[in-house]
C-alpha cells in the first residue's frame, strides 16, 4: 500500500469494505487527493484495476451540520433511478473510528468537471452552449423529483425553508468569524427583512454549479457531484447559487471558476428564461435568493479561511482566500439595494 494521505488510513478503509461491500477492491491500495475540494476531502482510490472515490469531512475546525457524509450519502442513492445522474454508492460508515470521521465510497465516474472558460473555448462556442444548457437541464431534472417518491420526504423540513437559511447562514458565519467584516451585519439585516414566500418544496443540492457536474465528450452531464448541503427547500436557491457562481469571476476572480466568460456560454438572462420555461416555476423573487447565496458563499469561505489560519486545511490554494469574503457581502448588498419584496405569510 501507499503511504496514507491525511485523513486516510487504507489499511482501515479495506478492512472496512471487506465487510461492507465484499469484492471491490482486493489487493494493495493506492491513493490520491483529488486537487480542488476547498471542503470535504475526496480521494481516488485504487487496487490496481478499479477505482473508487472516498469522501469525508475536513480536518479539524468543522461547522455544526455541515459536511454530513450520510445525508450526502442517502440523496445520491435515492436519486439512482430518476433522471438526475449520481454515481453508484458502494458502502457508508458512520463510525468515526474508522478513518477518524464518517466517510462514504462511491463509483468514479467518467468526465470532466470543467471549472475555466480556457478549458471550455477549446471545445467551441456550439458545445460551449450546450454544455451550459445540459447543466441548466440538470437543475430542472433534479427540482421535478418528488421527495416522497425516492424516499426522501423526510429529508428537509420546506416549510419556513428561506427563514431557516437566514438563520442558519448567520450562524454558520459567527461560528467562523475572527475578525470585522464590512457589510456582514447590513447584508444579514437586509435578508432577514425582505424573506419572500418559499416556491414550492424540492430536492435542493445546495451548491449546484459546473464544477460540481462531470461531463463526458458527448457533452452529457454524467454525474452532479458534492451533495453535502442538500435538504428539501426552495428550488430557486439553487438556480441563484448556480448564477453567483458564474457572476463571481467579477467579484472574487481567485476564489472561482471562470466558465461564463467562455464564448457560447449563455447569458444570466437567457439561463433565467430556460430555467423558467422547462421548469414552470416562478422565477421573480430570484434577487433575493443570489442575495443570500453571496451571503452564504461568504460565511463558506470564512469558515474555509478560519481553517486555514488554524492549520486544518489539506492542499493548496487557500493562502488567499480571506479575501474574497468583504467583496462576497458587497455584491451581497448590490443585488438586494432595489429589492423592496416584504415577508409574507
Amino acid at each position: 500500500m501507499t503511504e496514507d494521505l491525511p485523513g486516510l488510513d487504507l489499511q482501515a478503509l479495506q478492512r472496512f469494505l471487506v465487510d461492507a461491500s465484499p469484492g471491490l477492491l482486493d489487493g494493495p491500495l493506492t491513493a490520491e487527493l483529488i486537487v480542488g475540494g476547498k471542503s470535504n476531502l475526496t480521494y481516488i482510490v485504487s487496487d490496481g484495476a478499479r477505482d473508487v472515490v472516498v469522501r469525508r469531512p475536513p480536518l479539524g475546525h468543522v461547522l455544526a451540520t455541515a459536511h454530513d457524509m450520510t445525508r450526502e450519502h442517502r440523496v445520491m442513492a435515492a436519486l439512482a433511478d430518476t433522471a438526475v445522474p449520481v454515481p453508484v454508492m458502494y458502502a457508508a460508515c458512520t463510525d468515526p473510528e474508522v478513518l477518524g470521521a464518517p466517510f462514504y465510497v462511491m463509483e468514479r465516474v467518467a468526465g470532466t468537471p470543467y471549472r475555466s472558460a480556457d478549458e471550455l473555448n477549446a471545445l467551441g462556442p456550439e458545445r460551449v452552449r450546450g454544455i451550459a444548457d445540459a447543466v441548466t437541464d440538470t437543475l430542472v431534472a433534479l427540482h421535478a423529483v418528488d421527495p416522497a417518491g425516492v424516499g426522501l420526504a423526510d429529508f428537509g423540513r420546506p416549510d419556513g425553508y428561506l427563514e431557516r437559511q437566514v438563520h442558519r447562514w448567520r450562524r454558520q458565519m459567527q461560528a467562523s468569524k475572527s475578525r470585522e467584516l464590512a457589510g456582514e451585519e447590513e447584508l444579514h439585516q437586509r435578508l432577514a427583512a425582505a424573506i419572500p414566500a418559499s416556491g414550492g418544496a424540492a430536492i435542493v443540492h445546495g451548491d449546484f454549479r459546473m464544477d460540481n457536474t462531470l461531463i463526458d465528450d458527448t457533452d452529457h452531464v454524467t454525474a452532479v457531484l458534492d451533495w453535502e448541503m442538500a435538504t428539501l427547500g426552495d428550488p430557486l436557491s439553487d438556480v441563484a447559487l448556480m448564477l453567483v457562481y458564474q457572476a463571481l469571476v467579477n467579484v472574487a476572480p481567485h476564489a472561482v471558476s471562470t466558465v461564463s466568460q467562455a464564448i457560447g456560454h449563455p447569458t444570466r438572462e437567457e439561463i433565467v428564461q430556460r430555467y423558467s420555461e422547462r421548469s414552470g416555476r416562478d422565477v421573480s423573487h430570484l434577487a433575493f435568493h443570489e442575495a443570500l447565496a453571496y451571503y452564504k458563499l461568504a460565511a463558506i469561505l470564512e469558515g474555509i479561511y478560519f481553517r486555514h489560519q488554524q492549520g486544518q486545511t489539506v492542499g493548496a490554494g487557500f493562502e488567499d482566500i480571506g479575501g474574497s469574503t468583504e467583496p462576497l457581502l458587497a455584491a451581497g448588498l448590490a443585488v438586494i439595494q432595489d429589492y423592496d419584496a416584504a415577508p409574507e405569510g
